[in-house]
């Protein structure tokens, strides 16, 4: 990559911000440090550009509070193109 490039998130971070509680189960599996704990105690995508698709945070989560969405298959979906 040339300095002058920058990355981009392929995929998007949705928390709900209501059903997390803090652990920090995501944060500690996810391989790639994009997940950190805000200064309210609840995960956010820190480094969303840094994002592999693994979905480690979605499947270990307790509560269920975050999903990851490929937006290339996002953006194929209810447009027909299927």
């Amino acid at each position: 990559m040339k300095n002058s490039e920058t990355k981009t998130a392929a995929r998007d971070h949705h928390i709900e911000r209501a059903w997390c509680k803090g652990c920090g189960i995501c944060v500690h599996f996810c391989p790639k440090q994009v997940l950190e704990l805000d200064e309210e105690g609840k995960v956010c995508a820190a480094r969303p550009e840094d994002c592999i698709g693994c979905r480690l945070c979605e499947l270990r989560c307790p509560d269920l509070a975050i999903e990851v969405i490929d937006r290339q298959a996002a953006e194929g979906q209810g447009n027909g193109d299927e």
